[in-house]
């Protein structure tokens, strides 16, 4: 495991084990009965979930209106292609942009707000999007939607990467996740995710030893809103699509659930979490039954009643359990010795 000195893990071995199972998948998806399109999703959820528990599980920020950041994305996305041309990655580039600029604005009218009324405010603000998204139909193509986007190939100059097929699109999709993965990691290790922890513990404290308690909400939830950018980029490229529905008050709540359920506000990797187990969840039992998703929120209910912490809270607890059962046999065993 690479570390610095005095410093947390450059590379963890729960980071490892993850980008493992991520670049291995479309290896072994088919003989678990899994196929390629389903990680894409899933990989591009992880990407939203991470950097959504920026803002909830380590600032403690709870925006129930983040849809319209990933929707600003992927719209971005479409509409940069549709009417600039723009390749895969400069597409990518300005739905990151979109997200920013969209989550920025919002942020400066939430950054000074707290509790209830910064929540309510985040659906008000997303509502807004929403609306917006169905109503200027010449340029967004209203309830129908963009249309007509195509996965384009990835130009390196002296050779090109066709992004057509799922098994090439998930590897891009999958490395983005990676470089994703390791600058929230770094970030919130630094001095920087410190200090964003302190303001999810105690604002008012953390105003009083001297942070910008203003100016790290908004940096928090403007990167935030860039990611989930990046994210809704790339579904419109999974999709060749964009749909308003991504915006919805429905949509932003699922994020929430994933997040939860996994334990973001305890692991850095509960969202990862989270969102396998709503993929698995949809499709194992979206099969069996359409009401799938009343299962779900069952599931998410007595997650929450009995282990808040969600599953990576609850397998913390199991590890740790098991820890002291062994730790008690050894000093059993030594005083029987004696």
């Amino acid at each position: 495991m690479l570390t610095t000195k005095g410093k947390a893990p450059i590379v963890s071995r729960q980071m490892l084990v993850f980008f493992a199972i991520l670049l291995s998948y479309p290896l072994w998806a088919d003989a678990a009965g899994l196929y390629e399109y389903l990680g894409i999703e899933i990989v591009i959820f992880i990407i939203y979930a991470l950097g959504f528990n920026l803002l909830l599980g380590y600032t403690g920020l709870p925006s129930f209106g983040h849809g319209a950041y990933f929707g600003v994305g992927a719209y971005g996305y479409g509409l940069a292609q549709l009417y600039l041309d723009a390749g895969f990655i400069p597409g990518l580039l300005l739905a990151m942009l979109a997200g920013t600029v969209a989550s920025g604005l919002v942020a400066l009218f939430l950054s000074h707000r707290r509790g209830i009324y910064f929540a309510l405010m985040t659906i008000a603000f997303g509502q807004v999007f929403w609306f917006l998204a169905i109503k200027l139909r010449g340029l967004t193509g209203g309830e129908d939607g963009l249309l007509n986007i195509f996965r384009p190939d990835i130009d390196f100059g002296l050779f090109q990467i066709s992004l057509k097929s799922n098994f090439a699109f998930y590897y891009a999709v999958a490395l983005i996740a990676v470089l994703v993965t390791l600058l929230l990691w770094r970030l919130v290790h630094s001095p920087f995710g410190m200090a964003i922890q302190a303001v999810r513990m105690n604002e008012t404290r953390a105003r009083f030893v001297g942070y910008q308690v203003w100016w790290i909400k908004w940096t928090v939830f403007t990167l935030s809103g860039a990611i989930a950018g990046l994210a809704g980029g790339l579904l419109n490229v999974a999709q060749e699509s964009a749909f308003p529905d991504t915006m919805s008050l429905h949509a932003s709540g699922l994020i929430v659930m994933m997040v939860l359920i996994g334990g973001g506000f305890v692991s850095f990797w509960g969202p990862v979490v989270g969102v396998i187990v709503y993929y698995l969840a949809r499709d194992l039992l979206g099969s069996i039954t359409e009401a799938w998703l009343l299962w779900y929120g069952l599931l998410f209910m007595a997650v929450m009643m009995f282990s808040p912490e969600g599953f990576a809270g609850g397998w913390g607890k199991l590890v740790a359990w098991v820890r002291r059962r062994k730790q008690g046999e050894v000093l059993m065993g030594g005083a029987q010795n004696d």
